[in-house]
């Protein structure tokens, strides 16, 4: 499947979503871009682009674990 980003007049909006609404979701799905849609989509790109430039720091599973354990006993109270 494909994916394009349109910007859209308001003039024409309603006719657009009206004409993709006609076609089956397996065949077309309207992604909406709300604020918190762009703002995960920047966040996961620059995780991405510190991991393609070596710049991203591993965790031993006993350093998460210890980490996963102080995050969750300073949110318990």
């Amino acid at each position: 499947m494909q994916t394009i980003r349109m910007r859209v007049s308001d003039k024409v909006f309603d006719n657009l979503m009206w004409f993709l609404s006609r076609f089956n979701t397996d065949e077309i799905q309207v992604i909406k871009e709300s604020n918190e849609y762009v703002s995960i989509q920047n966040y996961l790109q620059h995780e991405l682009n510190q991991l393609e430039e070596g710049k991203v720091e591993y965790l031993t599973l006993e350093a998460l674990d210890k980490q996963l354990e102080e995050t969750i006993n300073k949110h318990e109270d």
